[in-house]
């Protein structure tokens, strides 16, 4: 299993979010650069990076960041605000080494199955999940799409990987929604990358044995919740469980 340390970027600083609310914000750090390059000398191959300005307004607002984020010797995975084909060129042109669809994917499914099969592995879809079903737009609109549902037809579609997060989890710090990903782990074919609520250790003992492609974690690292080593050792087998 993956783990994908995460980093929010919102006016080029690092947040999180309460829940996806933008009015319930923390920043963590002015610099990303310097707290994804901890992150890397702790071990970490991966970063997962989301626009959050671009999740809002519709196109990415922190490629400067983004660029800067993407010279590093990490896989860095990168959504917020690619609408459109040139925005997924820009983000991989940049070095990203996979670029996430949002809601275009629910706006627009015969983009995202074109996009599927022209970019392969380097595209993935977030699917944002609240009370079941998928949000867009930043979290800000809830649409009437059931989130395992929506999982199964993408999968169908030829998309390989999907992160999904419960956003009733993002940020509470009150564990991970383990019931959603042991269903999702029954779509054949299909990466699955959890996100939301990641705290502790038993639950990526648990989202390992599920076999879920990887993991993000947020806020438990920048809250000292979780060892960011400790969860790569889990991640890895090497934890002993």
């Amino acid at each position: 299993m993956k783990i994908f340390p995460a980093i929010d970027l919102r006016g080029g600083k690092v947040v999180r979010l309460l829940q996806g609310d933008f009015d319930r914000m923390t920043v963590y750090s002015d610099d990303p650069v310097e707290t994804a390059k901890g992150f890397l000398y702790a071990g970490a191959e991966c970063l997962h990076v989301v626009d959050l300005d671009g999740a809002k307004d519709g196109s990415p607002k922190n490629r400067e960041v983004i660029s800067e984020l993407c010279k590093l010797s990490m896989e860095i995975e990168v959504g917020g605000g690619i609408r459109d084909e040139r925005t997924i060129k820009d983000m991989l042109k940049l070095g990203a080494s996979r670029v996430i669809l949002g809601s275009a994917a629910v706006t627009d499914f015969l983009f995202v199955e074109q996009m599927g099969k022209k970019y392969g592995d380097q595209l993935a879809v977030g699917v944002d999940v609240k009370d079941g079903l998928v949000a867009t737009h930043g979290w800000t609109n809830v649409s009437e799409l059931q989130g395992f549902t929506f999982c199964q037809k993408l999968r169908d579609a030829g998309i390989a990987t999907v992160i999904y997060t419960d956003i009733a989890r993002d940020g509470l710090l009150e564990g991970a929604n383990l019931a959603a990903y042991e269903r999702l782990a029954t779509i054949k074919g299909l990466n699955v990358i959890a996100s939301g609520g990641i705290t502790g250790e038993e639950e990526l003992i648990a989202l390992r044995d599920l076999d879920v492609y990887g993991a993000i974690i947020g806020k438990a690292l920048y809250a000292g919740k979780l060892s960011l080593r400790r969860a790569l050792e889990i991640a890895k087998g090497d934890d002993g469980c």
